[in-house]
């Protein structure tokens, strides 16, 4: 079983950044692959990123590509997501998810995660 809880969210202006963090309970967070999804008003939720359980492998939805950076720290069970040239489309609320299969390979769709955090909003004004 994990818990995760996700803070760092708020307002910001357009060009801005925020971190992310999502701290996670559990003996077995170093083996699990992490992922970061959003759910904006009206619509469905969508992938962001995720990084493999050793940190080596990352991947990005095209829309935050270049501008996102996830990461983890094993040794404090957390995982990030720095988040720089904010857009008022960024606009949404964040979820971090843990996929419980041991050292799996990282999955880009919700279907593949187990655990997930209540949210964390955040809003980027023009």
């Amino acid at each position: 079983q994990v818990q995760l809880e996700e803070s760092g969210g708020g307002l910001v202006q357009a060009g801005g950044s925020l971190r992310l963090s999502c701290a996670a309970s559990g003996r077995t967070f170093s083996t699990c692959g992490m992922g970061w999804f959003r759910q904006a008003p009206g619509k469905e939720r969508e992938f962001v990123a995720a990084i493999s359980w050793s940190g080596t492998s990352t991947y990005y939805a095209e829309s935050v590509k270049g501008r996102f950076t996830i990461s983890r720290d094993n040794a404090k069970n957390t995982v990030y997501l720095q988040m720089d040239s904010l857009k008022p489309e960024d606009t949404a609320v964040y979820y971090c998810a843990a996929d419980r299969r041991y050292k799996s390979r990282v999955t880009i769709t919700d279907r593949g995660y187990d655990y997930w955090g209540q949210g964390t909003q955040v809003t980027v004004s023009s």
